[in-house]
């Protein structure tokens, strides 16, 4: 399963003001790295830097630190025809234009589940899935439980 991360998961794995989704978070992420199903795109690296700088999150310097650790795993590169297609997201599905480019990178990476408190938890986009982590149906399964899309959650019912 590939697992794309929104910019404010990538935040909160950071955030001091909330323990709990900050273990989440991190829990999350590290969980997907193991596994080689960590997805990013250039804006989310971007954003992630800009927003934990600006909130005195972390230093410039280790931000940084993550932004090159991150974009070490799987990272989507915006390119012209992804702006583009993500615009048209944004214009079909009355999405932010940073969150339809959000989407279309997720599906140019061939993402299961793309995780993001922002978008609407569930909504699908073809074969990509809206999380929101944070939810408690969600949050319950922990670190030791990877989330399943609802496509393979009906796909483990019927092989069971």
């Amino acid at each position: 399963m590939r697992c794309f991360f929104d910019t404010n998961v990538l935040v909160y794995s950071r955030d001091p003001d909330d323990a709990a989704k900050r273990a989440h978070a991190r829990a999350l992420i590290e969980r997907s790295i193991e596994e080689e199903s960590f997805v990013v795109s250039t804006q989310v690296l971007v954003e992630f830097y800009a927003t934990s700088v600006r909130r005195r999150l972390l230093g410039p310097a280790r931000a940084l630190e993550l932004v090159r650790f991150w974009g070490g795993h799987d990272t989507v590169p915006h390119t012209p025809d992804l702006v583009t297609r993500g615009l048209e997201l944004h214009q079909a599905h009355s999405l932010s234009v940073w969150d339809g480019l959000i989407v279309q990178a997720a599906l140019d990476a061939r993402c299961d589940v793309l995780f993001s408190e922002d978008l609407q938890h569930g909504r699908r986009f073809g074969d990509l899935e809206v999380a929101n982590p944070f939810l408690p149906a969600v949050a319950h399964e922990g670190p030791a439980r990877p989330y399943a899309p609802r496509k393979a959650r009906k796909q483990k019912r019927r092989a069971g």
